[in-house]
Formats: structure tokens, sequence, C-alpha cells
């Protein structure tokens, strides 16, 4: 099983829904970077459950403790190990799981596969472990910080509600207007309003977010394998509840020809700019210098308080399933801080790999 990615900046993630803990191993920060764990604190708090109306009732403190890496304030080129101790697990709700699998889980495929398979909350493929994507992720974030890189995600649409776009400092205010996380504020309460409504009927709804990354270097990644756009297309897909992904103007490209898509080059203030940016930041698998701009279209959660259809692997015959506890009626808002921090990671690899950041010595 695979439970890292990265090169020079890696993750490993580990822990289970339900289980004792949660957290990641960070492997390649340089030191001399400061570090807190309230630099963490921020950004897990994000993600935690049962921060309003629209997301789960679990709570979960999602409390940070840092086990190594970190000496005087600074990290010290070691491993770095942040750690999240569960609290609020109600396991007995998932005991009529152990042989009839959920739909749209991975319950099925962990059961055909590894057959020792820890049904609670969904196990080790539950959405909590993105706990460890975020404690990586805010590293990365803070690494990248000391060049000026910043990066935001946004809820752009839930259902078939449509945000407006909007300019990236009004998206960093209006995200923490509103427990969708959306820019478009009045967009954001007919979301909310759309969520609610779904969460009263037991059902769920899906959406897509936005992520953006400025103040990058041209010449990020790699012109054949281990091009940018294919490593941040890879860790962005390995979100467990994510379906697509798209990078500028995606599958839209189809619609139109190459005259009118071409990002043409100018010089700008001595600056060398495109006209457009419908490649999102990235061309020939590398950095051109523009914003990177990517999309994910996230499903909607599969536990549902319906009736549903499903199979007693056992008994071997079919059986009518209802999914009781406590799930997020959408997934987006929180999903934001995820797509924030694997977007961080690939970047902050990419930017020691390339020689932007020393590997050894941030003060190098």
């Amino acid at each position: 099983m695979s439970n890292s990615i990265g090169e020079k900046f890696r993750i490993t993630s580990f822990g289970t829904s339900h289980g004792k803990a949660l957290g990641a191993i960070v492997d390649g920060c340089p030191a001399n970077l400061e570090l807190s764990a309230e630099d963490i604190q921020k950004e897990l708090d994000k993600r935690k459950p049962g921060t309003s109306s629209v997301t789960t009732p679990r709570k979960e403190s999602d409390e940070v403790q840092i086990l190594s890496g970190i000496f005087e304030g600074k990290t010290d080129g070691t491993p770095i190990t942040g750690i999240i101790f569960n609290n609020d697990q109600h396991s007995k709700d998932y005991s009529m799981f152990k042989n009839t699998p959920r739909p749209s889980h991975g319950d099925f495929g962990w059961m055909m596969k590894y057959g020792n398979y820890d049904y609670n909350g969904g196990g080790r493929g539950s959405g909590r472990v993105t706990i460890g994507h975020v404690i990586g992720g805010a590293i990365a974030k803070k690494l990248l910080k000391t060049k000026g890189i910043e990066i935001v995600s946004h809820v752009t649409q839930i259902g078939d509600i449509k945000a407006e776009p909007q300019e990236f400092n009004t998206i960093k205010e209006n995200i923490e207007k509103n427990p969708v996380r959306c820019a478009d504020l009045k967009a954001a309460s007919e979301m909310e309003e759309l969520i609610l409504s779904k969460k009263s009927e037991g059902d769920s709804v899906g959406g897509i977010m936005e992520t953006i990354a400025i103040g990058l270097p041209a010449g990020l990644g790699e012109p054949v394998f281990e091009r940018l756009d294919g490593d941040l297309a890879r860790i962005l897909m390995n979100i467990g509840a994510v379906k697509g992904v798209e990078i500028g103007l995606g599958f839209d490209v189809a619609n139109h020809t190459g005259f009118e898509i071409n990002d043409e080059y100018q010089i700008e203030n001595d600056k060398i700019t495109t006209k457009t940016n419908n490649s999102g930041g990235i061309v020939g698998g590398m950095s051109n210098g523009m914003p990177i701009i990517t999309r994910i279209a996230v499903k909607p959660t599969p536990s549902i308080s319906k009736c549903q259809d499903s199979i007693n692997l056992e008994k071997r015959e079919n059986e009518k399933i209802e999914i009781k506890g406590r799930h997020d009626p959408c997934i987006c808002p929180r999903v934001t801080a995820v797509a924030e921090s694997c977007t961080a990671i690939v970047l902050a690899d990419h930017m020691i790999r390339s020689g932007f950041i020393h590997p050894s010595n941030l003060e190098l």
C-alpha cells in the first residue's frame, strides 16, 4: 500500500478515521524554516469537522502535536512528524458494514484486495486521512511563502449553482465570510441553502473547487515525465472524493481553435507575461510564471441516510442498508484546505528539485 508522495519534499501519511490517531511525516523540508504548531493548526482548522451546519457534526478539535523536526522554532532538516489524536469516534455506527459494502465507497475494493479491512468509518480509506495531506501542505505553504508564493482554493460550484469569477484578493477575503468558502457571496448563500436542503432529505451534493497559485517562477516541472501538470493532476486525483481534474481551460479547450486560446507572450513593465492564461500557468509540462489554476470535481458524499441496495458478502445475498452516523452533506468546503495543501506539496517539491529552494538549508 502506498502512503507517501513527493520526491525531494516527501509526505508520508498514517492513521485511520476511528483509530487512535492520524498524522504525517514530512521529509525533505530544509532547515531554518520558521515553523510552529500554530502554522499547521491554522490550515487544519479549515478542514476540521463540526464547524458549521454544512459539515458533519462530528466534534474533533484536530489539535496537532509536533513530535520531531523543529528545534528552537525552526526546522532542523530532520523529518517533521505531526500527529492528531481522535476523540469523537462512534465506531458502533459502522458494525453493520462488516460484510456489507456501502455504495460508492471503497469498502468492496478494500475487502477484495486486503481481506483484513477496518470498516469503522472507512478506516484508512476515510476522508479523515486527509489530515496528513494538510499537515504536509501547511509546511509546504510556509516554505513557499518565503519565496512570495501564495495558494488559495475556493468553491466555484455546488450542484447547479455557479459562482461568478472574482479577483485573487477578493477570493482570499470572501471565502472567510461564509461556511461554503465561496468568493461570490450571493452564490454562497444559495449554495448553503442547497446543501442544507439536501441534508434535510438525507442526501448530499457535490461541486467544483478552483485552486490558484501565484508568484511562481517559470521552469518548474519536466517536459516529458514528471510534468508539473501531471504531478498536480496526480495528487489532486488522489483526494478520495475527486472524480475530475482540469488545468487552465481544461475540457473547454475542445470548444475553441488554437488561435482563440493560444496564450500570446508580451513584455510588460520589463516582465515576460502572457496576454491570457488559458493554459493555467503550465505549458509543455513546465510553469511559465503565470498563475497556476486547477479545478477539481468532487462527488456528493456517498454516506447518505436514504435506504440503498447493497449485498451481504458472507451470506451472498442482496441486502438493504441505511447509513447512520455523522456525515457531511457536502464535502466541498472542507476539501478546499486539502486542495491547497496538495497543490503546495507538489509546488514545494518542484521548487526544491528545480533549485529555487536549497534542499538542505533555507538560508543558503
